[in-house]
């Protein structure tokens, strides 16, 4: 078995646990598709598995980017490329795990991403600068409804992406976007989902683990380390709600309030992109059975012919 396996979902269903029963039945390494798992010291916002949780089994594009970095999904793509062409010519098999929505379809898709204009960009990202994300996404949902409803309100660095798209193309930004047809590799596509009630309770619980485990301490660590100038790390949710916080915006229980909401909405609009894609099989987190349901999914993929 040397084609990829890709486990994609939204967040909190699971999807790192069954990355590796998945990597240990099919002498897999592991391969990261969460925009900021890339980042080195996000590790508590993030839910990275520790190392010594990794069952020593070989984990790719985790802690490849400072905070000071700006992440996209060119740059993600070329160096994933390079990841899963290297194991699968060793005979290693790629276990793809994530939920980072353009970066699992820039990848599998091979997406070719339109050109960028250096003054329109920066026109877009003053604007960024003097009216805030929120009054930004409207002008985009006046320009592309569909980009503005799948992306967020808080995610500047996206908004100003799509509107440059808009104008440099005159189409709308999912013009742009890949068509979905063959994965590249003959990937399996798994998608893991749970009860909408049950995941919700999962994402309150990680947002409360977050801020027991420190994950205040882990933001005034990582500002030392340039987290503010960060365009993309500081913009991921969580870090930016404790952003916020150290800035006197609102206290810590508003902090995590805001955390878990901006996750919650985060995993809806997972849901509603993954749902899109007619390759990925279906499966049920909570399922006792998990593993070997998703090893005979890919086993029949890999035989067809």
């Amino acid at each position: 078995m040397t084609a990829p396996v890709a486990v994609i979902g939204p967040t909190a269903s699971g999807k790192s646990a069954l990355a590796l029963d998945l990597a240990e039945r099919l002498s897999g390494e592991i391969v990261n598709v969460d925009a900021m798992a890339q980042y080195r010291g996000m590790d508590i916002g993030t839910a990275k598995p520790p190392v010594d949780a990794r069952r020593g089994i070989t984990h790719h594009l985790f802690d490849v980017l400072d905070v000071t970095e700006t992440s996209t999904v060119a740059g993600y793509k070329q160096a994933a490329t390079a990841v899963i062409d290297r194991l699968l010519a060793a005979g290693r098999t790629p276990v793809i795990v994530g939920g980072s929505m353009m970066y699992v379809q820039g990848l599998l898709d091979d997406w070719a991403f339109p050109a960028t204009d250096p003054l329109v960009r920066a026109r877009y990202e003053e604007r960024l600068a003097q009216i805030g994300a929120r009054a930004l996404h409207a002008d985009l949902a006046a320009v592309d409804p569909a980009a503005a409803d799948t992306i967020g309100d808080s995610d500047g660095r996206r908004i100003v992406r799509a509107l440059e798209v808009v104008e440099i193309t005159g189409q709308p930004f999912a013009a742009s976007a890949p068509t979905i047809g063959e994965p590249r590799w003959g990937t399996t596509i798994l998608a893991i989902d749970r009860d909408r009630a049950e995941l919700d309770g999962r994402v309150v619980a990680r947002t409360s683990q977050m801020f027991a485990d420190g994950f205040v301490d882990e933001v005034v660590a990582l500002c030392d380390q340039g987290l503010r100038e960060g365009r993309t790390a500081s913009q991921a949710i969580g870090y930016a709600q404790v952003l916020a916080y150290l800035d006197g915006e609102y206290d810590i229980e508003t902090a995590q309030e805001r955390t878990y909401i901006g996750t919650r909405q985060y995993v809806r609009r997972q849901r509603s992109w993954f749902r899109r894609d007619h390759r990925a099989v279906w499966l049920d987190a909570a399922s006792p059975t998990l593993l070997d349901e998703a090893l005979t999914v890919v086993e029949r993929v890999t035989s067809e012919p």
